[in-house]
């Protein structure tokens, strides 16, 4: 792929490549949380609650997308070295992470199976099908304007595959035990990150002189439509679902290189921008509120929907404040190649990489290591077993 900038400043061409090759990414959008914020996943527990939840399901953008872009017509893919460097025999399955993602750790304790796997994949059994697979896709948002950045999978084509998905499993299992699997499975819905990171965080977006909105207008408008899918989720036979989280998007580490501070020394730590982490705050503000107003709006019975607010926030917050105490060093860049920029087309296989990955936040720069998925999977380990346990 070849860019070409011309009549620009040197500080305006460096600013322009880097919002150009920050589309290809995803936002760090949200992994899942709760507030057990313990040092470490507690590993693999199968058989413990595999016979509550038969499957898991997954929506949203790239921390929880394994790989259905590759089979999209997108550039934002992450298919190559050295993304999976550190997945099952090092293969890059199409994962922005040198290895697993947290649905896939939550499926491996819940002894579910140990990877979800795209549902595009065309070479899915129906061993494979049966027990879960995410619609995620790199670079989507609630916004139906954000997929529109990178021409990916948008939220209501995601529901509009899962509907897809349990034709093809009634076809093969049968209605009932395809019921029975939709209702018991756990949803888990990771989305939001990329509308705030793309409309105020990345200057010079489409988004940005598209949609004119100022920031209470526009957290007021994502929360909307993250409650609509909720609801059409559960219109289609959800019943046990997670909504997660924005992170801090003032701690990316490309949101920090093209949002520098003045006279800053190159060779400092590099702190977060808190004026832009507290538009997540505001909008985390609000979603736990209209969440809580959801649940309370479902008439009680024996299949009353439950809908759960994960908190990212807070939890990767303390990850970058206090990273001695979580087994972090570098907190402030990505694993590979300088860690400020590299992120799909510029993280390839010509790009060294950290050899202590597990020291580490960020992978590239903008998605998290394995290393901190297995954190916030063990942080979220009580919602998971309080949504598995519900009837």
């Amino acid at each position: 792929m070849h860019v070409i900038v011309t009549m620009l400043s040197p500080d305006a061409a460096a600013r322009r490549f880097a919002v150009l090759h920050v589309l290809v990414s995803l936002a760090v959008s949200s992994s899942f949380v709760s507030a057990d914020h313990s040092n470490g996943f507690e590993g693999d527990r199968k058989g413990v609650t595999n016979k509550l939840v038969p499957a898991v399901f997954v929506f949203g953008d790239s921390t929880v997308d394994p790989g259905n872009n590759e089979f999209y017509p997108t550039i934002a893919r992450g298919n190559f070295s050295p993304y999976g460097v550190d997945f099952p025999q090092g293969i890059p399955s199409g994962r922005f992470c040198n290895g697993r993602l947290a649905p896939d750790f939550i499926a491996s304790y819940l002894g579910v199976k140990d990877t979800i796997p795209p549902y595009l994949d065309p070479s899915l059994s129906i061993d494979d099908l049966v027990t879960g697979v995410s619609f995620a896709s790199a670079g989507s948002g609630y916004d139906p304007h954000t997929p529109t950045v990178l021409n990916v999978i948008s939220m209501s084509e995601q529901l509009r595959y899962f509907s897809e998905y349990k034709t093809r499993l009634e076809q093969s299992i049968g209605k009932e035990r395809t019921q029975e699997t939709i209702e018991k499975a756990i949803y888990v819905v990771s989305s939001g990150t990329n509308d705030l990171l793309f409309q105020f965080a990345i200057p010079g977006l489409p988004l940005n002189n598209v949609l004119k909105y100022d920031v209470s207008a526009y957290q007021r408008l994502i929360v909307d439509l993250c409650k609509q899918f909720t609801q059409d989720l559960i219109a289609q036979g959800a019943r046990k679902i997670a909504i997660v989280n924005t992170p801090p998007i003032g701690c990316i580490p490309i949101v920090l290189t093209i949002n520098p501070p003045l006279f800053r020394d190159p060779t400092e730590k590099r702190s977060c921008i808190d004026s832009l982490s507290a538009i997540t705050r505001g909008y985390n503000k609000l979603l736990k509120v209209e969440l809580k107003a959801l649940q309370s709006s479902f008439i009680t019975s024996n299949h009353t929907p439950v809908v759960v607010y994960a908190d990212i926030y807070n939890p990767f917050n303390e990850f970058v404040t206090n990273p001695e105490k979580f087994g972090f060093e570098v907190v402030d860049r990505g694993c590979c190649g300088t860690g400020l920029l590299e992120l799909s087309f510029l993280c390839n296989h010509l790009s060294p990489i950290c050899s202590e990955r597990s020291k580490y936040i960020f992978f590239d720069s903008v998605h998290p290591t394995e290393a901190t998925y297995r954190l916030l999977t063990n942080a979220l380990i009580p919602v998971v077993d309080f949504l598995a346990r519900h009837q």
